[in-house]
Formats: C-alpha cells, sequence, structure tokens
C-alpha cells in the first residue's frame, strides 16, 4: 500500500490494543520515506521495518515506536499520546530516542539519494524535544 501523502512504500502493522486510541485505527502503516501514518486494512502482527530503517525496531516495540513517529509532527498537542507510545515502545524493549538518532542520521546521510528517509518533520527537533519530556 503505497502513502497517501508521498507514493512510497509503507509498512503495515497491527497497532497493540493499549495504543489504538493513539492510532489511526486497529491496523495502521508507516511510510518509508516521509515517516507519516495512515490507517490500513490489515498489517502484520509481528512487523518488520526494516523497510523504514535497518535500526528500526520490530513486532509490539517497532509498532509503538511507529504509531510515536507519525505523531510527532503534532507533538504539542500529542503529548500524553507519544509519551504513551514511547513508553510501551521501551517496556517492549525498543529505544525510542535512540531510534530517532538513526533516523535522524539516515535522513541526513541519504538526503538526496532515492528512496532515502525525508521525514515529515525536522527529527532532529522533536528528538530534543522528546529528550526533554521523557526526562
Amino acid at each position: 500500500m503505497p502513502c497517501q501523502a508521498c507514493g512510497a512504500s509503507t509498512v503495515a502493522f497491527a497497532v497493540p490494543v493499549d495504543l489504538r486510541p493513539h492510532a489511526p485505527g486497529t491496523h495502521a502503516a508507516l511510510c518509508s520515506r516521509c515517516l507519516r501514518i495512515q490507517p490500513a486494512a490489515d498489517g502484520a502482527d509481528e512487523p518488520s521495518f526494516e523497510a523504514v530503517h535497518p535500526a528500526f525496531p520490530s513486532g509490539e516495540a517497532g509498532a509503538a515506536l511507529a504509531v510515536a513517529v507519525g505523531l510527532l509532527d503534532t507533538l504539542a498537542l500529542r503529548r500524553d499520546a507519544i509519551d504513551d507510545c514511547c513508553s510501551y515502545a521501551e517496556r517492549a524493549g525498543a529505544d525510542a530516542l535512540l531510534t530517532l538518532d538513526r533516523l535522524a542520521d539516515a535522513a541526513d546521510a541519504d538526503a538526496d539519494a532515492d528512496g532515502a528517509i525525508d521525514p515529515h518533520f525536522d527529527v532532529e527537533r522533536r528528538r530534543h524535544q522528546l529528550a526533554e519530556m521523557l526526562r
């Protein structure tokens, strides 16, 4: 399923039950280029987000982090939702801040490459704000 915003490929996944109030539905898809999240008809219960970045966590941790990343453009409005998603991801074994560091590095390194990560938000800025929020 292509991204509704940029047309790139997406990774569809089942949203963990506890995070469904923060997601666009019971299933969602994360864009591999712009990192937007959109509703999906179905998705894997144990998703692999390698298409987004090799360091992106898989499984429930990855699904939780995917929902958080999809909300980062509205951090001021969705602080509680993002905090819930990051906490869930961390309990499932993911490091939200480290993943954002790696996404930022990938976006900077591959800025001109075809199919590179080109987030719809400023990853460096949001990572700093998220670090402050999660203290």
